[in-house]
């Protein structure tokens, strides 16, 4: 086993899988960026809020005001030179750093596919993305290499199989499978498709979508690692993204995973992709043709990379498990359900209406939430147990700041989950500033009364 291991730690592949992979990251960033901001959405979600829900140990992590624009524009412009290769490890570290802070800005956010950029970024970091047909490898010869360990190619394969899979297992779940839920609820809103539409509105495309994607998440990533079904896999992951596309607005996220698919394809697939491009690009695809293997400057650097990447990879594979450490169903409390690739499961909808009282006067009011938060903020706290106690918390400086003396804040909150009927999420007696926010369970929670059998 350990003789495996080494040889296979000395093993070297072509560099053309990590180059392709680079510039296609970089570029797709590059897009997203500039949409977000000709959408209208930093101004909309970073500029017009009076508060932002923070996550826990992050709480200094902020909108910059007008200077987020300027947040952005870095991120940009580190997008581009990633693509380009130009200072590659200063130019990812920038873009790692800016994206990931613009994602900690405000927990309302929150998206699967930002969290999925932000750890496919730092492990890009510590791999040699740049040693062949990048601007680094242009300008200096004595970094430029045509061949790179294979486990820094394998590595992304290892992230990307990670997240396909723990997709799939999240979806063995009682709601998915047995109740077609939610797409059952969604897909009707597709009904106006041409040709298709009054059939995807029907509750057999949502039995079939919700079984479909199972086994897709499930199984394609072993049929892209294996040569023989690769083909047929790819195909099958462009029209997966290309239908969730029409039938979803999830911006940029199909896109971004048929490109870094590729890093599956073989060495020689890149390499005629990277020479074709060059040829319409006139660049000299000849000077990066050296036969040099990539090496790192010393042992200690190359001991130290492969204990980060092998401790990244696995708390990959062990932090979508950490909803087993609290009690009471995932789903109603989401303790535990960010971060573990538990994509589009549940429909939740609700209302949470906040109850203040000063006990030294005795004088009690309700707030309109509409004066502190935007409609899709007042939307996610509605539902989330933490966001309700975060945001009963600011209620509490906020009013105190006005003169309030000894306040409690209750709330009168009810929850609809795939379909039920809406059930209190917190009781109304409970004063929410008598809990601090913490990685710990939330006991105020209401139990769920029912099941949903599952990972």
């Amino acid at each position: 086993m350990q003789r495996a291991l080494k040889k296979y730690l000395a093993t070297y592949r072509e560099a053309a899988p990590l180059a392709v992979f680079r510039i296609l990251f970089g570029l797709l960033m590059a897009v997203s960026l500039l949409r977000f901001w000709s959408n209208g959405w930093i101004e909309k979600l970073y500029l017009e809020p009076n508060f932002f829900f923070s996550y826990y140990g992050f709480e200094w992590v902020k909108p910059l005001g007008t200077a987020t624009y300027l947040l952005f524009a870095v991120c940009f412009l580190a997008a581009i030179a990633v693509a380009l290769g130009w200072r590659y490890r200063l130019s990812m570290l920038v873009f790692f750093l800016s994206f990931t802070y613009i994602e900690l800005m405000d927990k309302t956010t929150y998206l699967n596919h930002y969290y999925f950029i932000s750890i496919l970024s730092f492990l890009l970091l510590w791999l040699p993305a740049a040693a062949t047909f990048s601007v680094d490898a242009w300008r200096s010869p004595a970094r430029r290499f045509q061949r790179v360990p294979a486990w820094t190619i394998d590595a992304l394969k290892v992230l990307l199989t990670i997240v396909y899979f723990y997709a799939g297992l999240a979806k063995l779940n009682s709601d998915w499978l047995l109740e077609a839920m939610p797409l059952k609820i969604w897909l009707p809103s597709n009904f106006d498709i041409p040709l298709i539409g009054s059939w995807i509105a029907s509750e057999t495309a949502a039995y079939l979508f919700s079984w479909g994607g199972a086994l897709y998440d499930l199984s394609i990533p072993f049929l892209l690692w294996n040569s023989r079904t690769r083909l047929p896999a790819f195909i099958a992951v462009i029209l997966f993204h290309v239908l969730t596309r029409v039938l979803f607005p999830i911006g940029m996220f199909p896109y971004i995973m048929i490109a870094v698919t590729l890093i599956f394809f073989s060495e020689a697939w890149h390499r005629k992709l990277l020479k074709r491009s060059s040829q319409l690009l006139k660049l000299p695809a000849k000077d990066f043709d050296n036969r040099r293997q990539f090496n790192f400057k010393s042992l200690r650097i190359r001991r130290l990379t492969l204990s980060v990447i092998a401790v990244f990879l696995m708390l990959q594979l062990l932090i979508p498990f950490r909803y087993v450490l609290y009690p009471g169903e995932l789903f109603w409390t989401e303790e535990g359900y960010r971060f573990s690739w538990r994509v589009m499961l549940m429909e939740k909808a609700g209302y949470a209406q906040f109850k203040i009282v000063d006990q030294s006067s005795g004088k009690r009011f309700y707030v309109d939430n509409r004066d502190f938060l935007t409609a899709f903020q007042e939307k996610q706290m509605s539902t989330q147990a933490d966001f309700i106690l975060e945001y009963a918390h600011y209620l509490a400086n906020h009013f105190s700041s006005q003169g309030h003396k000894n306040i409690a804040v209750f709330v009168d909150s009810h929850v609809v989950l795939n379909g039920r009927h809406g059930k209190p999420l917190i009781a109304k007696d409970v004063n929410l500033l008598e809990y601090e926010n913490s990685f710990k369970h939330k006991p105020f929670i209401q139990p769920f009364h029912d099941t949903i059998q599952g990972f």
